[in-house]
């Protein structure tokens, strides 16, 4: 049911009012990221309360080693390759997917990961990858391919997985002490599959206030009030305001599809390192679908592009505006660094909502946002 705006502003004004110093809540999802902006949400924000991004872009958190995979296995393992649009424009160290499908590597963008099953059983003599990324609201998908294939027999069918985990990212981010934030806006798509309570322990752990939400100006609007009282009444909790598509327990049957043909593994992170148990490893079980295995990879470690920091901004260090890059050297039509390519990139989502806008929060630098 829609809340009425006006309402939760008043909330979340009366709140910040009993706060003495700025508040910095930290969003945990890319989709929140462009409905933010979309909704104008930072304009209906008291000026002591900002959000900053986090790191819940899947494809700005994929290391630039495992893009450089992804472009040598589509050039040279001459596969069939297939990956999410926005993997395409994403560059590595020796270009992007794009590139490579222009040097003639065979590259098709996919809408549902059986598209790749279905090629591959129809096309037998082609080895066919399908490089998948994100987290937990994407993994169930990949893992129904996968069991899809071992249903069919192909033997011509494998995955390249950066699948990632996010409470450990969010720990690592809390552990790492850089960053200041007094909440968590938590992400409404893959609290689907998680349940709000997967986020329990980032409170009782650190006394960290999170709340879920969804994606409407309204329902961001109350996430912020409800993260904003419970600093002001210095009582932290869990609480989810999108009670309507997330429930505590989360979706058991995606839950028990992921357990059972992934595994926990170490992953590296943009910005954040290799962090213990944040990545998905393909089960010895389905060994045979495992294109790592299959194909003998093993990604490399590779720097980040000169100037870029969109390590920083999906670490909430700093905002595309305080980039020497954006909007100059990094736009949309030639982006350096993966924030500018993704739909749920912070810094296409101010590229697009934020840059010339007369609203000043969207201009401000984190350091003035975090203050």
């Amino acid at each position: 049911m829609k809340q009425d705006v006006a309402q939760l502003r008043n909330r979340l004004r009366a709140a910040a009012a009993q706060v003495p110093h700025g508040l910095s809540f930290m969003e945990v999802c890319g989709t929140h990221t462009v409905a933010g902006f979309r909704t104008g949400l930072h304009a209906m924000l008291p000026a002591n309360v900002k959000l900053l991004s986090g790191p819940g872009c899947p494809v700005c958190v994929t290391a630039q080693g495992d893009i450089d995979l992804m472009v040598d296995v589509a050039l040279e393992a001459k596969v069939t390759f297939f990956t999410y649009g926005d993997m395409l424009k994403v560059p590595g160290t020796r270009g992007n997917l794009e590139l490579a499908r222009s040097r003639g590597a065979k590259i098709k963008v996919l809408y549902s990961t059986l598209d790749a099953v279905k090629y591959a059983q129809a096309n037998p003599a082609e080895q066919v990858v399908l490089g998948a990324v994100g987290f937990e609201t994407t993994t169930p998908a990949t893992a129904v391919a996968i069991l899809e294939a071992q249903k069919l027999d192909l033997a011509n069918f494998s995955v390249l997985a950066s699948h990632k985990v996010l409470l450990p990212a969010l720990r690592a981010l809390l552990d790492g002490g850089e960053v200041q934030v007094n909440g968590f806006l938590c992400p409404g798509h893959a609290s689907i599959i998680l349940g709000s309570n997967a986020f329990r322990p980032l409170v009782r752990d650190y006394g960290m206030p999170c709340v879920v939400a969804g994606f409407e100006a309204d329902q961001m609007l109350a996430g912020m009030a409800r993260l904003t009282e419970m600093v002001a009444d210095a009582l932290p909790e869990l609480d989810n305001v999108y009670p309507q598509v997330v429930k505590p327990e989360g979706n058991r049957v995606a839950q028990a599809i992921i357990a059972k043909v992934f595994e926990p593994a170490p992953a590296k992170w943009r910005a954040l390192g290799e962090i213990a148990g944040s990545g998905l490893r393909v089960r010895d079980a389905y060994a045979q679908f495992d294109a790592v295995r299959r194909f003998g990879l093993v990604a490399g470690d590779a720097p980040e592009p000169a100037g870029c920091r969109c390590g920083e901004v999906i670490t909430g260090r700093c905002t595309p505006a305080d980039c020497g890059l954006f909007g100059r050297k990094c736009t949309p039509l030639a982006p350096v660094g993966p924030c500018m390519v993704s739909s749920e990139g912070s810094c296409a989502a101010w590229f697009k909502y934020g840059r010339g806008s007369d609203n000043a929060t969207t201009r401000r630098s984190a350091k003035e946002m975090v203050a």
